[in-house]
């Protein structure tokens, strides 16, 4: 099963990939993760990533598509996988697409997690990071200890302003994306609202629903 993974940061997508990637046995690429890493190792690549990421854009198309490319190409694409955070535009879906068709494969569906602006505002500006252990505590949803609650920082990409400059790039971003699965009869949308475990039930009952064999 090939699927790719859609919506909005702190929608949720990250969880439901990881248990996904589980039951159906899947290739879990997160485009995230790979960005992460680059800017951690204080890459040429990953100085470029920090720097779009301060600004809460999104990295460019070339850099993305290039990322993926050599993940794909080095994956046994027989086995399924899951794409998690790509595409984000109509650009890199079509280079999915063609990237995929040049070794006969083609996406089997794009799930869609759809959560409130509101709501992802409120789960990404609780989060805050512990930097002697690295542990990640929300305010609300995860609470810290109060003893070590004065230590615990906030990431620069964590605050209203950047969130909600990146929350309006995605919505303009996305829905050419959404609109090309839609039209090939590819997409699948859940809300992202209730528990992991209801979310990740609907995608199983949807999926299943398209795929039985699967």
């Amino acid at each position: 099963m090939r699927l790719v993974m859609i919506g909005a940061p702190a929608s949720g997508k990250g969880t439901q990939a990881h248990k996904l990637t589980r039951h159906f046995n899947l290739d879990h690429i997160s485009t995230g993760e790979m960005l992460r890493a680059e800017e951690a190792k204080r890459s040429e690549l990953g100085m470029v990533v920090e720097s779009y990421l301060k600004r809460g854009q999104l990295v460019p198309d070339s850099l993305v598509v290039k990322l993926v490319g050599e993940r794909l190409a080095h994956n046994h694409l027989a086995q399924g996988f899951i794409l998690d955070g790509f595409p984000r535009t109509l650009n890199q879906a079509l280079a999915l697409d063609q990237a995929l068709g040049e070794v006969g494969q083609a996406i089997d569906a794009a799930l869609l997690i759809e959560v409130p602006d509101s709501a992802v505002l409120e789960r990404i500006t609780g989060r805050r990071a512990d930097p002697e252990t690295g542990r990640i505590y929300h305010l609300k949803f995860s609470p810290p200890p109060p003893e070590i609650l004065h230590r615990l920082e906030q990431r620069d990409d964590d605050t209203a302003e950047v969130m909600q400059a990146r929350l309006n790039t995605y919505h303009e971003r996305i829905a050419p994306v959404v609109a090309h699965y839609r039209d090939r009869g590819q997409l699948i949308t859940v809300d992202g609202s209730p528990t992991p475990d209801a979310v990740f039930q609907e995608l199983l009952h949807q999926l299943t629903e398209r795929h039985p064999n699967s």
